[in-house]
């Protein structure tokens, strides 16, 4: 399974795109949409070059798979292509939560789910951020999404 266009567009339209290395709000050297490390795992830096837009969606396109993958590996049961993408969503942000795939592997009913999805991984730096408490929800609408 591969994350489908509307997907795609979820995570890109969360993480917008930043042609120079920045802080992300945890405090990590970030570029292009998201990224934190280039193919081959090199680090972002502060110091790093910029990059144009069309090399940003390369190297999405290029890491995008490993959090594909993470999803993959973790998850047991079948899932609709709105939950793949909603899951490769919250782990390409996140890294991932054995939490949340133990939940969905255990096909825990979707009140609890949701209510995971709404309480969890929404602050930064130990500041509750509005935008991932609306990443959050858009994952979780996507998730359900029929």
């Amino acid at each position: 399974m591969k994350t489908s266009q509307k997907g795609i567009n979820l995570i890109l339209s969360f993480e917008g795109f930043s042609s120079k290395p920045y802080l992300d709000s945890a405090g990590i050297p970030t570029i292009g949409y998201g990224n934190t490390y280039y193919p081959g795992g090199k680090k972002v830096t502060m110091k790093d070059p910029s990059i144009s837009k069309e090399k940003g969606a390369e190297l999405f396109s290029s890491v995008l798979p490993t959090y594909e993958k993470i999803v993959k590996n973790k998850i047991k049961i079948s899932l609709t292509q709105n939950q793949f993408d909603a899951l490769v969503s919250h782990t390409y942000n996140t890294g991932g939560s054995d939490t949340l795939f133990s939940l969905i592997n255990k096909k825990a009913n979707s009140e609890t789910i949701k209510d995971w999805f709404s309480s969890r991984y929404t602050t930064a730096g130990g500041k509750v951020l509005n935008g991932l408490i609306r990443r959050r929800k858009a994952e979780a609408d996507l998730f359900f999404a029929k």
